[in-house]
C-alpha cells in the first residue's frame, strides 16, 4: 500500500500549479467551487500559488442543487479568503429544454425532490444504475435522465471557460484519481479543464490533504455528492464506500494479492475500471483505425 505525506504532497501540487501557470503564460485561474471537498482542496492550494485577486471562483448552482451546497461553497471561499461569484445556471438549462426531460419540480422542497430522485433511480436501474450510466444502457426514460444531469456539468464547463478566456486565465479542475479510474465524472463536463492537480490522488488521500490544509470540518465530514441528482451521494451511486474502493484500487496498482478483499467488491471495482477505460477515450477518427 502506498504511503502518503500530506505536507509533502501539498508542496508538490503547489509547485506543479505554479510551473503550469507560469509556463503557459496564464494571468490567473478560474475554478468552480461546489461546496465539496475536491474543489475546496484545490482552492486552498491555489490561493498559495497566485495572488487571490487573480483567482476567479464561481459557484454555479441550478434548480436541483442542494441549498447546503451553496452555503458550503460560500464557506470554503470565505475560509480561503477568496471573493466568489454566485452564478446560477438554472435559466440556461431551462432555455436548453433540460428541465423538460423530468417532471416539474421547481417549487418542491429539496427533501421531496431528493426522495423522488432516489426512488426513481432504484426503480429504473436498481443496483446496476451506475453501470448502466457509464455504458449508456437502460430504457428511454433512464437515458433521458443521463442527458438531464450530464448537461449541468457541461453548461458549467462553458461558463468557466467563458470567464477564464475573457481574462486570460486557466481553468483548474478538481477530479481525483478514484473518480477518473471508475469513470465517476461527466465527459466534456467536469473533466474538461486545462489542469488537474488532484488527478494523481485517490479520494481518501484528498480527505487527508483537506485536513492538513485546514479545510472546514463541515466540508470534510459531509458525504461527497456530485450534486447533480437530488439526494444521490457518490458512495450510493458507486455502490461502495470510498475507503473500500481506494484500498482495492491501490492494491491493484501495486500488484498486491486481492484475495484479502471481498471477491464481489473486487469484481465490482474491476468492472468499473474496465468500463471507465472505454469511456475515457476522448474521441475516435479514421486516423485511429
Amino acid at each position: 500500500m502506498r504511503t502518503f505525506n500530506p505536507a509533502e504532497e501539498a508542496n508538490r501540487i503547489r509547485n506543479f500549479l505554479k510551473r503550469f501557470i507560469e509556463d503557459h503564460g496564464f494571468k490567473g485561474a478560474t475554478i468552480g467551487v461546489s461546496g465539496g471537498i475536491d474543489s475546496a482542496v484545490v482552492l486552498f492550494l491555489l490561493k498559495d500559488v497566485i495572488d487571490k485577486s487573480r483567482i476567479k471562483a464561481l459557484i454555479l448552482p441550478e434548480r436541483d442543487s442542494s441549498p447546503q451546497s451553496v452555503e458550503d461553497a460560500n464557506l470554503v471561499c470565505q475560509k480561503a479568503g477568496i471573493d466568489c461569484e454566485l452564478r446560477p445556471i438554472t435559466s440556461i438549462l431551462r432555455k436548453l429544454g433540460i428541465y423538460n426531460l423530468q417532471p416539474p419540480a421547481f417549487f418542491a422542497p429539496y427533501s421531496v425532490k431528493a426522495k423522488y430522485a432516489l426512488n426513481k433511480w432504484k426503480e429504473l436501474a436498481g443496483d446496476e444504475a451506475y453501470i448502466k450510466d457509464i455504458t449508456l444502457d437502460g430504457d428511454e426514460e433512464f437515458l433521458k435522465g443521463l442527458a438531464y444531469y450530464r448537461a449541468k456539468h457541461r453548461v458549467r464547463m462553458c461558463v468557466l471557460y467563458m470567464e477564464a478566456e475573457m481574462r486570460g486565465y486557466t481553468v483548474v479542475g478538481t477530479t481525483n484519481k478514484t473518480e477518473w479510474l471508475t469513470g465517476f465524472y461527466v465527459k466534456w463536463g467536469d473533466d474538461a479543464t486545462d489542469v488537474e492537480p488532484l488527478l494523481h490522488l485517490y479520494k481518501t488521500e484528498v480527505f487527508k490533504l483537506a485536513e492538513h490544509l485546514g479545510v472546514p470540518k463541515r466540508i470534510i465530514e459531509k458525504p461527497p455528492t456530485p450534486d447533480l441528482i437530488p439526494g444521490v451521494t457518490d458512495e450510493f451511486a458507486l455502490g461502495m464506500k470510498y475507503q473500500e474502493i481506494d484500498e482495492i484500487l491501490m492494491a491493484m496498482e501495486s500488484g498486491e494479492d486481492l484475495k484479502k478483499f471481498d471477491k464481489d467488491k473486487v469484481d465490482h471495482v474491476k468492472r468499473l475500471v474496465e468500463l471507465a477505460k472505454k469511456r475515457n477515450l476522448r474521441m475516435v477518427s479514421l486516423e485511429d483505425q
